[in-house]
């Protein structure tokens, strides 16, 4: 047993039942034997890695409109701030607890590291559900939360921003209450706010055009590019929608997305302009496409991932393509597979994918666009500016293109050329790591 391998036996042993973050954790120390065997201090920096600077639970009570008092319980970890302050999203969902948060917060450090900017790793949100509560109770509960989460952030302390069930009107709410209790402007303590109060313009899209723009430099490598490929898409959030929006810029047929009650087909080519209508304003279902939609079908059973295509963009969440899954889009003829969400692909699947010789851009680089964007925001906030749309997403770019490149050369200096896992695992530790060090016994 290799001394990564008892570090990994501790992190399991401290953290029982929480499969998410152990997954996380096994991937990375499956990537790092190698590093770690020519720079063995590195092996004590990453046990202190593995265990958050700090990790805050607590209760949100708030008021229905039916005047009943509900309970939901909140959570922000603060993983790692060697580089900068803590930076991640908040999710708003039923299944969050502590175990996918510390996931989350885990795989960002490595994220944030890769995009070359001054943040750190964190991650929070609540077990509340958004879906189907009205306005008013979506900003009680919003309030509530943030008059103990208030208590933990702030610009040059931890930058929360959204993630699922967190969007423009959730960060709002958020945002509205920080001002209350702090009595001050301080755009900088959230990004992904509306964009005349802070905002950064190509935020919303970023972290599907990122994804996309990733996928697009991995097929370079091979001469190939997303020019009348066939897409496959899973979700209809955000990233999703911005997925599609990209590839089908970039010359895509887009030919799927879903929801949890189903995936729709649409062999004509995604309408992004009604998927948008139904999701973004209206707050509908994906049913709600398909009856507006001629040609269309909903599909309640089985997977997104049944469809062939030559590019699958997982955008859903966490462990939603497993190994049955990627065989039948290997056998289906998929070329590359870039993740939008974080930790989509089961460690089976990647796997699959990798032994078939398809292209595979994890989530900590293949998504790393969002919180990019986000460091550019916090950049607007700090220098009272505000940029254009296409200036924004030139940036946007140029980092998915640096990124790719890092992941790629690092992946090729230790000996596998092409393994996007190992190379920004590699990549976005060795920045963490060589910061730890400097910075002493923290």
């Amino acid at each position: 047993m290799t001394t990564l391998d008892r570090v990994l036996e501790t992190v399991l042993a401290r953290n029982p039942g929480e499969p998410e973050f152990h997954q996380a954790v096994r991937e990375v120390v499956d990537s790092l034997k190698s590093v770690v065997a020519r720079r063995p201090e590195y092996l004590e920096v990453f046990e202190r890695l593995c265990e958050p600077e700090r990790q805050i639970i607590f209760r949100v009570p708030w008021v229905d409109d039916a005047g009943r008092v509900r309970i939901n319980r909140g959570f922000r970890v603060q993983y790692n701030s060697a580089l900068g302050p803590y930076k991640g999203g908040l999710r708003f969902h039923p299944s969050v607890n502590l175990g996918i948060v510390k996931f989350l917060g885990f795989e960002q450090i490595f994220k944030n590291a890769l995009t070359g900017m001054p943040i750190g790793g964190g991650k929070g949100g609540a077990d509340f559900d958004p879906r189907g509560r009205s306005d008013a109770e979506v900003m009680r509960f919003c309030q509530s939360f943030m008059m103990e989460l208030a208590n933990h952030i702030g610009q040059y302390t931890d930058v929360p921003a959204g993630d699922i069930g967190v969007g423009g009107r959730e960060i709002g709410y958020l945002f509205g209450q920080y001002r209350r209790i702090t009595n001050a402007y301080e755009s900088g303590v959230l990004t992904g706010k509306g964009l005349t109060w802070g905002g950064s313009r190509a935020r919303t899209e970023a972290t599907g055009y990122g994804a996309v723009l990733f996928a697009a430099e991995m097929l370079r490598t091979r001469g190939e590019d997303l020019d009348g490929r066939r897409v496959s898409v899973s979700g209809s959030g955000n990233v999703a929608i911005y997925a599609i929006e990209k590839a089908q810029q970039l010359g895509a047929h887009v030919v799927t997305f879903s929801d949890s009650s189903g995936y729709v087909v649409d062999q004509a080519g995604v309408d992004l302009a009604l998927l948008q209508d139904v999701k973004e304003r209206q707050r509908g279902r994906v049913a709600d496409y398909v009856a507006r939609r001629p040609g269309a079908r909903l599909v309640t059973d089985g997977s997104v991932w049944s469809v062939p295509c030559d590019v699958a963009l997982p955008c859903a969440t966490q462990n939603e393509l497993d190994a049955v899954a990627a065989v039948r889009l290997i056998k289906g003829g998929v070329r590359a597979v870039a993740e939008g969400a974080n930790m989509p692909c089961t460690p089976h699947a990647v796997e699959e994918f990798r032994d078939a010789g398809v292209l595979f851009g994890p989530g900590k680089a293949a998504n790393a666009g969002g919180v990019a964007t986000s460091a550019l925001e916090m950049q607007q906030n700090a220098s009272r500016d505000s940029w254009s749309f296409e200036y924004t997403v030139e940036r946007l770019t140029d980092v998915m293109t640096r990124i790719h490149a890092n992941c790629l050369e690092t992946a090729e200096e230790f000996g596998d050329p092409g393994n996007y896992v190992l190379g920004a695992n590699i990549a976005g530790f060795t920045r963490v790591a060589d910061a730890m060090l400097a910075q002493g016994v923290i």
